[in-house]
């Protein structure tokens, strides 16, 4: 017989439900769309119009989000979590979870946790024995690995790369074979001192540039360092990109 789209596997929570002995919330780790709403799946959207609180990285545009989603805010609490404030943040979330009620963590855009906050207040709810439920979707890492039509046998996510040259130079240069394909985020304003150092580095190396994914400029740059460096202009020095490398010899099943 099929299952309904609202069956749930057994054990895991609906918002609303009560985890673990009966008078703890859930924690749900909402990923959110990357640019394109209609890749938010319709169990966040579930989850986040039936959750009491959000803990989100900007009330404003977690505020957006929900507007263009049709979610009112009404009765509906926004909590501010983010890397300035989140050591101070867990112990009113723990609060909030400990006292019944359910909430959801959203990053600006994408999966929390993956190079955004959110990794005190999980351990913390882990530890607590509050259930922690994924509500997987969008990653601009995975989404632009996909695509890139490097290796994606074995991959490393590497973060935000570095702010500070030296210690750049120094995770760039030690990137091997054996890492696999290589994922770093990348502020715009970066992505041509990131390329020199490549190029510097690891010049035959095959690299992709993504950027606006699932936007209206989507772009997808691939080549060497040396090629990327005569195609990365000004223009495009917004906003934050996702870079892939992998050396020549690498191929899946390497």
């Amino acid at each position: 017989m099929p299952r309904s789209p609202r069956t749930r596997p057994e054990g895991l929570p609906e918002p609303g439900a009560a985890a673990g002995d009966g008078t703890t919330g859930s924690l749900f780790v909402v990923a959110t769309p990357l640019g394109n709403l209609e890749d938010l799946s319709s169990r966040a959207l579930r989850v986040l119009r039936e959750v009491p609180v959000i803990a989100c990285e900007d009330t404003r545009t977690a505020g957006m989000l929900l507007h263009h989603l049709g979610i009112s805010r009404e009765g509906r609490r926004l909590v501010p979590y983010h890397d300035a404030n989140e050591s101070r943040q867990v112990a009113g979330l723990m609060r909030i979870l400990m006292e019944g009620s359910d909430v959801a963590l959203i990053s600006e855009a994408g999966t929390p946790l993956v190079s955004d906050p959110g990794y005190r207040i999980v351990s913390s709810a882990r530890a607590a024995g509050i259930r922690v439920v994924p509500i997987p979707g969008p990653c601009a890492a995975i989404a632009a690995l996909s695509v890139s039509g490097l290796p994606t046998d074995r991959f490393c996510f590497l973060g935000f790369v570095p702010a500070r040259p030296g210690r750049r130079r120094a995770m760039i240069q030690a990137l091997t074979a054996d890492l696999g394909t290589c994922i770093c985020y990348v502020p715009a304003r970066s992505v041509g001192k990131v390329l020199e150092d490549f190029r510097d580095l690891h010049p035959d190396w095959n690299l992709v540039i993504a950027r606006e994914m699932t936007k209206m400029f989507e772009e997808f740059l691939a080549g060497t360092a040396g090629d990327l460096l005569g195609r990365w202009g000004e223009s495009r020095a917004r906003g934050e990109v996702t870079l892939l490398a992998a050396p020549p010899s690498r191929r899946a099943g390497a």
